[in-house]
Parts: C-alpha cells; structure tokens; sequence
C-alpha cells in the first residue's frame, strides 16, 4: 500500500513537532502536521489518517499539570472520535508530554476498554526536579500490536513529570501482568530498574511507557524522536556511525504495522 499518513499534532506549547515528523518520514510514513483548532473543527480529519501522534513538548506551557489543558480540550470537544478512530483500527502515539496528554485524556491504559475517563496519572519525578538524560529501554511482554518484545533502545529523558502513578497496589499489579506496561527503564543487565538515575523518575516496576486495552496507542516518557538518527547516540563520534539511531525502531514499527493493515 501507499505509504501511511501521520496525523502530528500541533498545539501552543509543543516543540517537538519537527523531529516527530522528520522521525516518521525516514520510517516511511506520510506524516502532515495537523494544529488541535483545526482539528477540533474538523474531527472528520482523522478518518485520512492511519497514525494519530501527539509529539513532545509543554503544551500550553503545561499549567496545572503536564499534560492537562490540552488533554481536556481534546477529552471535552473531540474524546468520543479519538476512541474511536483507535476502536476501529488507527494507531496512536504518545511521546513525553503526548504521552502525559494522552494518559490524562483517558486513552491510555484505558483498562475498561470504554469511554474515556483518567485511570492513572504521571506526575513529578521522585528528585523533584527536571530531568534530562539518557536512558536504556526495554520493551516488556506487552499487549502492543506493534512493540517487538524484548527490544532495548537508547533515547534522551527530559521530563519534571514522569513518575506513573496508579490508584493503588492492585492496580500496578494488573497493569503489569496484562501488558500494560510497554517500556521500563532498565539497569546494565537489562533487568527493569527503580534505582536513579537508570529510572530518572523512579516509577514502580521501571514503567516508561505504558500501552491501552487494545494494543494500538503506544505512550512514553523518553523521547525516540531525539534518537532515531545515527548521529544522535551517544558516543557515536568515538564509535563509528551505525545505520540508524535505535530510536527509529518504534517509528518504523508502528508504520510497518500500519500499512500491512492497509
């Protein structure tokens, strides 16, 4: 099929919306930036799309929390049609402050599996203060259509807020032995980790990146769209330019996924 279109968000306050794009062209997709206004008065927009992305950044300079104006604008005016666009087959993606939009707006982990309503939330990181550096990734058994278990990655953090908080015990534990959670932080032995600065957050079980009840929205914290060339690892000027940076691996996933569901 022709290659899939990507619906990249834009929003006062997003700023990653450059690289997100760029990331999914060289994955093969066909991404167009889409800005929330547009989107609102036109939600029919999103039946062109195959890829919904919301990029990172700090939308709406993230007053009152990360993640939660734009959230609710998307919750209260277009809610109905984003679960819908995944229920009938789109794919969806979260990076960073997409990813606390889209936990907020009630789309992941979305564990009833109706409606939209907050199950869980991503608020500050343990060291109370910001947090940018590089983390290693490991993808979990998860229940993610398009997430390779077992894939361990290098890509930048940069969050103030990115502890996954859930209701209570219980909780986690489903969140964990249903394939939940996508990605954890993971220490040198690739084993998913609490202990900073391997989790720069220290979220419970290492969660990085959580995935929805029906495998096709994909959240995370660490940013794949500042990973996905050679030149953006680091180290690469002492060790030789690879093909790729690992972080295209998720960009090339979820487009391969889509254009064989054509």
């Amino acid at each position: 099929m022709a290659a899939p279109k990507v619906l990249v968000l834009r929003a006062p306050g997003i700023n990653c919306e450059r690289e997100t794009l760029h990331a999914f062209q060289v994955a093969g997709g066909e991404p167009e930036f889409v800005h929330v206004k547009r989107l609102i008065q036109s939600p029919d927009l999103l039946d062109r799309f195959h890829i919904f992305a919301v990029p990172g950044g700090f939308a709406y300079g993230d007053d009152i929390a990360a993640g939660r104006v734009l959230a609710n604008e998307l919750r209260r005016r277009i809610g109905n049609r984003l679960a819908e666009f995944v229920d009938r087959g789109g794919l969806a993606m979260g990076i960073c402050n997409g990813f606390q939009t889209l936990v907020k707006l009630g789309l992941l982990p979305r564990l009833g599996g109706e409606g939209l309503s907050q199950q869980v939330t991503v608020t500050h990181n343990l060291s109370n203060h910001y947090e940018c550096r590089w983390v290693t990734l490991s993808s979990r058994p998860n229940r993610c259509v398009f997430l390779e278990e077992g894939l361990v990655l290098r890509a930048p953090a940069a969050h103030a807020e990115g502890y996954v908080l859930t209701e209570n015990d219980q909780q986690l534990q489903l969140l964990h032995e249903e394939g939940y959670i996508a990605f954890s932080y993971v220490d040198e032995q690739e084993r998913p980790t609490t202990d900073y600065p391997a989790n720069p957050n220290g979220s419970p079980n290492g969660c990085a990146g959580l995935t929805d009840v029906t495998g096709r929205v994909l959240g995370l914290m660490p940013h794949p769209d500042r990973s996905y060339m050679a030149h953006h690892m680091p180290g690469w000027s002492r060790s030789g330019l690879a093909e790729t940076g690992d972080g295209l691996a998720i960009f090339e996933s979820i487009v391969r996924v889509a254009r064989a569901e054509g």
